[in-house]
């Protein structure tokens, strides 16, 4: 685990530092996913924004053409239903359309219900399996050979407190973040010494979002950070012109 803030202490992107970079990011309709979005296309990037539901994606889109920034694109697929041919079908579009990938965030998730193992429902069990750890798994690996084209590419993980150190009553939510942290730990030491991928993952703590307010429905809002707070931690990471990241790879830090 580094130190988030020794780590961001001396960062200073250049303007525009993702320009001519391809980054696609999961759940990209709302939350921490649509923030990161417009983050990196304000930094420059060509961002492809990845999830199922057509409107959010939309709006995301229309934002960053509002502001100017680069087209982005949108690929419309359902992360609980998506089959392997599916993330194929996706990889080769984006093949097609821009030839590879500099930066790959995971960010869609869903949180199930808040309840005992012994009462925990079969059917969302299965649900959270397939869009928070299948749907990333079978994503990233389609997208590696695009991926290995960029000179220096960046995979990023969103974690959770919860996937650190079970908590009761968390269920398949806390479960599959731990298994992410597996996956993303796993990864990066198979890709550390033979590839330009590196790969980490970011708790992001408490976050002023709609997972949050379903998961602590009873807490002030006002009292919870905003997604925006994150960009730093996820700009650094994702950074090629950033020498600092070098060598960051299989790392998981708290935001």
């Amino acid at each position: 685990m580094h130190s988030t803030e020794k780590l961001l202490a001396n960062y200073q992107p250049s303007d525009n530092c993702l320009t001519e970079c391809i980054i696609a990011v999961t759940g990209a309709g709302d939350g921490i996913g649509k923030v990161m979005a417009l983050a990196y296309a304000q930094d420059g990037a060509t961002v492809i924004l990845l999830g199922r539901t057509v409107d959010n994606l939309e709006t995301t889109y229309d934002e960053i053409e509002a502001a100017g920034y680069r087209q982005p694109a949108i690929f419309v697929i359902d992360f609980e239903t998506a089959t392997e041919t599916d993330y194929q079908q996706l990889a080769d579009s984006i093949d097609a359309s821009f030839g590879r990938l500099d930066g790959l965030l995971h960010n869609a998730a869903l949180l199930g219900v808040l309840t005992s193992i012994a009462n925990y429902s079969v059917a969302t069990w299965q649900q959270l399996m397939s869009v928070n750890v299948n749907a990333p798994f079978m994503l990233t690996k389609k997208c590696l050979p695009l991926l290995q084209k960029s000179p220096r590419a960046s995979i990023i993980f969103t974690g959770s407190s919860v996937g650190l150190k079970g908590r009761a009553y968390w269920g398949a939510y806390s479960i599959t973040k731990a298994a992410i942290e597996n996956l993303s730990q796993v990864l990066a030491d198979e890709l550390a010494t033979t590839s330009n991928i590196s790969v980490n993952s970011i708790n992001p703590g408490a976050t002023r979002t709609q997972m949050r307010a379903n998961a602590y429905p009873a807490e002030d809002p006002q009292q919870v950070k905003l997604a925006e707070s994150l960009i730093p931690l996820y700009l650094y990471l994702i950074d090629s012109n950033n020498t600092q990241t070098n060598h960051i790879t299989g790392q998981q830090f708290n935001a």
